[in-house]
């Protein structure tokens, strides 16, 4: 039921109010969406607010607010208007095709259910074969004869297993369930008493280290960290230097974060499209100075492990499932023979299903492989190209000579000496980076095809000037010294003017806009969320 706009509200209890609201702002979104069908995904704010009859402020929130639930950039026409592109289906943001889901929620019911019958399976049988095979062996010693004692009884504890070693198969002194394992490398992240049980190594054997699942705000730290290191100005080529991402997600990601953040889209002077944060420079403890986080190149991918355990834990989890292999394929001639046991129950419970379980221990990490591998293949070449994002950005930001794929390909053989990098993975990369920045491509003298990349440059050169005409790191809470109005400081030829001698005296220095791409770092999958784990370790947090 839609809500109509001359509903006088001023007497209707705040908390109905606010529903009411609520239901406004649903109402005008539905509008804005239906015209947007009309406009086939693309318009303008004049666009919208003819084909909804909706005041412009309200249509330039609603825009804004499905750049945030909905796939969608913007760009900048001839006459440097906005304008607002969606996906002509209008699809939301985060949809996953249904065979994907079905995909994904039966391999997470087959995981849990293998994890279950991981637990009953090999520790129950590891105790039962552990004694079936000594009882074996001591029936066979005594020819036969009557055996003494209990099997199932061990030295330090009751049962078949000692204490010490029931209670580390279960679990650690601190460790909390549901706790995720990363891996050996994440594990020697963790303090001395935070013991990783054995019982989460047997489940990373079969089904690899828990991978990170990072929410949208801890995703989007690095990027926050980004617009308030740069005084709340970025363009989409800053956002690519940090996130290594091709520019038209960089596109997509950027529209997200300007709905989501309270952004707002600017064109310079020079036409470039830039994007403005004036909330995120607000603080209450005055002028914010925030450390630039790692470019791309700086932030490389560890390839993915199998287990992610180290070689000792693998070789004991594979043992002990080996010994309940070898122990029930050879229970017919060794243990059933000694101990006098026969029948089909026994050869069931016995032979047939552990034997079962075990080679399906071995077989599904053994068939996961395959995806791990290709999941590295694709990592390598994203490492690939962010190295070369590197040397393609110092180069635009500084001598703009030019690079060439056999200079690319000679710095990321240097720069990644542990990784087989091809020459078609180089040309690949560059080839991809120059449709997407419409590279400048001419021969040298030596024939050799020399790629610029001015759009780059004129990107950054477009934040650095609205950031100077903004001066957004100067706002004080209580005073407002940025509005949307003020776009006399957008088309201020006298500030274009000065930033182009500035220019020329060398004053702007681009280049520190991309760090030096003679290093580069690698980062793990789990840092995006350690921060929380650690918080949770220490109980700051509920998990």
């Amino acid at each position: 039921m839609c809500l109509p706009r001359s509903t006088n509200t001023g007497d209707i209890p705040s908390s109905r109010r606010r529903i009411l609201t609520q239901l406004a702002l649903a109402d005008q979104q539905y509008d804005i969406l239906a015209a947007l069908r009309g406009l086939r995904g693309k318009a303008t704010i004049g666009d919208a607010v003819a084909a909804t009859g909706l005041s412009q402020n309200d249509v330039e929130a609603g825009l804004k607010a499905l750049l945030e639930s909905h796939r969608g950039h913007l760009a900048v026409t001839d006459s440097g208007e906005i304008l607002y592109e969606f996906d002509p289906r209008l699809i939301r943001r985060g949809t996953e095709p249904l065979l994907a889901r079905v995909k994904r929620s039966g391999w997470a019911l087959f995981t849990k259910a293998f994890k279950a019958w991981i637990v009953i399976m090999l520790v129950v049988y590891f105790a039962v074969f552990v004694a079936l095979v000594v009882a074996a062996l001591l029936a066979g010693q005594r020819g036969g004869g009557r055996r003494s004692g209990n099997i199932f009884r061990g030295r330090g504890g009751r049962g078949g297993m000692p204490n010490f070693w029931l209670w580390y198969w279960i679990w650690g002194p601190r460790w909390r369930l549901g706790r995720p394992y990363y891996g050996h490398r994440w594990e020697r992240t963790l303090q001395k008493d935070d013991k990783v049980p054995f019982y989460k190594k047997v489940f990373a054997f079969v089904f690899g280290p828990d991978r990170p699942q990072p929410t949208q705000q801890q995703l989007d730290r690095g990027s926050l960290r980004l617009i308030r290191a740069r005084r709340g100005v970025v363009s989409t080529a800053e956002l690519v230097e940090h996130t290594g991402i091709p520019a038209a997600e960089a596109e997509e990601e950027m529209a997200r974060l300007v709905g989501t953040y309270g952004g707002e889209p600017l064109v310079s002077p020079k036409g470039e499209l830039a994007y403005a944060f004036p909330p995120l420079l607000l603080s209450a403890h005055g002028r914010i100075k925030a450390r630039e986080p790692n470019p791309a190149w700086m932030r490389l991918e560890y390839p993915v492990e199998v287990t992610g355990n180290t070689a000792g834990a693998n070789a004991l989890v594979a043992g002990i499932n080996g010994f309940n292999l070898l122990a029930a394929a050879t229970a017919p001639w060794f243990i059933f023979p000694r101990l006098g046991i026969s029948g089909p129950v026994a050869a069931v419970f016995l032979i047939i299903v552990p034997v079962v379980f075990s080679l399906s221990f071995f077989a599904v990490p053994a068939l996961r492989m395959l995806g791990v591998r290709r999941e590295n293949r694709r990592r390598r070449r994203q490492n690939v190209r962010r190295v070369i994002l590197g040397q393609v950005y110092a180069d635009a930001l500084g001598a703009e000579s030019g690079v060439t794929a056999e200079a690319l390909h000679t710095g990321t053989v240097a720069r990644l000496p542990d990784q087989a990098v091809s020459r078609a993975d180089v040309d690949a990369a560059l080839h991809a980076m120059a449709a997407e920045w419409d590279a400048a491509v001419e021969p040298d003298e030596q024939g050799r095809m020399v790629y610029r990349f001015p759009s780059i440059r004129r990107a950054v050169e477009a934040s650095e000037l609205l950031r100077r005409s903004l001066r957004l790191d100067e706002q004080a809470t209580g005073a407002v010294v940025f509005s949307t109005a003020d776009t006399s400081l957008e088309a201020s030829s006298r500030d274009l003017e000065e930033f182009d001698r500035a220019l020329e005296r060398g004053e702007v220095d681009l280049a520190a806009y991309a760090p030096s791409s003679d290093r580069i770092g690698f980062e793990a999958d789990y840092e995006a969320v350690a921060f929380e784990e650690e918080l949770r370790g220490k109980g700051v947090i509920k998990a």
